[in-house]
């Protein structure tokens, strides 16, 4: 199996750009609200190696190279609620800084390819093209992270608009059950999806 130029950009925006910056929000964002776990393991940064995840980056890669809908994660950022100044908010503000933080890199991306047509300046199509999939996955990022389902960040989102009793009823099932529940989603609404995420990518590079 040969391996394309592209693949191999795609490979790098996940690993050495998307999901360290993403991780890294969480961190920071969990340091200015008082928690320094993360900081304590050495997760406050930018370096790429700390947050890769041997099996999630595994995934990404094989799935690249494969193609179809890609899958793949970095190493969870490690936060202790118990430590943030407001809890029940803070752990929001962390869950969002990381789908934030790649909505953040989609807009500069979109902005560069917007200069770079505008310009038309004499590039390689793969600049081109790997400038477009570096806004595409980037709002891929920002949107499957921000699904209600554990272990994805949206579930903070949701728990924090449900009572107490139904985050105690409702977060053991979803904790036990969530990846089930998130491998299904993909498969039976990975195209929907994907309609979406490009919908969004070339409202911004204004395709």
């Amino acid at each position: 199996m040969s391996i394309e130029p592209i693949q191999i950009v795609l490979i790098a925006i996940f690993l050495l750009v998307a999901f360290p910056v993403h991780e890294f929000a969480h961190a920071a964002a969990a340091y200015l609200l008082g928690d320094s776990t993360a900081k304590l393991f050495g997760r406050l940064t930018l370096n790429p190696i700390v947050h890769f995840d041997r099996v999630g980056g595994m995934m990404t890669i094989i799935s690249v190279l494969l193609g179809g809908f890609l899958f793949g994660w970095a190493k969870p950022t490690p936060v202790n609620p118990a430590n943030l100044r407001n809890r029940r908010n803070g752990e929001v503000i962390v869950a969002v800084a990381g789908p934030l933080s790649n909505l953040v890199m989609a807009l500069i991306g979109a902005f560069v390819l917007r200069l770079l047509l505008a310009g038309q300046v004499q590039a390689p199509d793969l600049v081109y093209q790997g400038v477009y999939l570096f806004v595409v996955f980037n709002v891929a990022l920002a949107i499957f992270n921000l699904m209600p389902i554990p272990p994805l960040d949206g579930a903070n989102v949701l728990f924090r608009f449900l009572s107490p009793r139904q985050v105690w009823q409702l977060r053991p099932i979803l904790q036990q059950y969530g990846i089930f529940i998130l491998l299904g989603f993909i498969l039976l609404l990975s195209r929907p999806l994907s309609g979406v995420i490009y919908g969004v990518s070339n409202f911004l590079v204004g395709a």
